[in-house]
């Protein structure tokens, strides 16, 4: 199939695509929320084990743009969200591109569950407002939208479909190996939140204070696809530089490019207030609206059509 082609297959779903960006910076405004917009390049991205980088003249392109905007919040702006471009070097599937679309929003004063709630009410309305409806067709199966949707922790998850318990994989340093193939796809198709992760996949989330060996974090799946990531965030500074200092001596161990640890944020996050945060991913909630299976079918181009004539 020509290029011309391709892309005029597309038309229907790039429709599909602008719609449901536009309901949900409508869905944020009427929320009270300020829609920002911080630099997609920075002197300091945020150090994860494996997610890698790209370099752009001595700076980098962002992962993520949690660590601009937890800046605000600490400044002051109680809830703000984003809708950006995203890059991380090496990753290309059906379901992922290195450059991608990422909405982000953040709320002082509330907790990952307080997110778990605002999940369950951007989707039905992006359902409601795009296709009239709570139950959604993907892929030969109907999703429904109706609330209350299920929310597992994780260690009940492994009792549940893995072949060890979450302490024995973590021992073994197979808990990564686990979710991906056996717990993710034993999730189904519904809309499910699993959550409070172990504290050594805590990332940037705060732990449980009742319980510190679980991270106030969740990842919400639906139609298989894992669509967001949130947090309880960490506030202390002292903390998060312990944590950052583990990512990237880990990212040594494996000989992966090292990166400078993020002094200005660490500076303000002692101003920071209880706050939550979650990156949803835009391709993937298209993927799910347009009932397609690949990501290349639901944004403008693709990284190999860019250099085709």
């Amino acid at each position: 199939m020509s290029l011309r082609h391709r892309l005029q297959s597309r038309h229907k779903n790039l429709h599909l695509r602008a719609k449901i960006i536009q309901a949900i910076r409508q869905f944020f405004i009427a929320h009270d929320y300020l829609e920002i917009e911080t630099p997609c390049r920075i002197p300091e991205p945020t150090p994860e084990a494996f997610i890698d980088s790209i370099s752009s003249d001595q700076w980098f392109l962002q992962t993520s743009p949690e660590l601009s905007m937890k800046k605000l919040v600490a400044s002051g702006l109680p809830k703000i969200f984003q809708v950006c471009h995203c890059f991380r070097a090496n990753e290309r599937s059906d379901t992922h591109l290195s450059e991608f679309t990422l909405l982000e929003w953040y709320r002082s004063g509330a907790n990952y569950k307080h997110l778990m709630n605002d999940c369950e009410k951007l989707v039905i309305h992006l359902a409601q407002t795009v296709k009239n409806d709570k139950v959604l067709e993907h892929q030969g199966q109907q999703i429904s939208l109706s609330t209350p949707w299920n929310r597992i922790r994780v260690a009940d998850a492994f009792d549940l479909f893995a072949p060890l318990s979450l302490s024995e994989a973590i021992q073994k340093d197979q808990f990564d190996e686990i979710m991906v193939y056996d717990i993710e796809p034993a999730l189904g198709p519904q809309p499910v939140f699993l959550y409070d992760y172990p504290k050594e996949r805590a990332a940037l989330a705060r732990l449980n204070p009742h319980y510190p060996d679980v991270a106030e974090r969740f990842e919400l799946y639906i139609g298989g696809y894992e669509l967001a990531n949130a947090f309880s965030e960490l506030t202390d500074p002292n903390e998060q530089r312990l944590r950052f200092s583990s990512e990237l001596a880990e990212r040594k161990i494996f000989g992966k490019p090292t990166y400078p640890v993020p002094e200005s944020f660490l500076k303000m996050l002692k101003y920071l207030p209880e706050t939550a945060g979650i990156a949803l991913g835009i391709d993937r909630l298209v993927m799910l609206f347009a009932d397609v299976s690949r990501i290349d079918e639901v944004v403008a181009f693709t990284p190999e059509e860019l250099t085709r004539v």
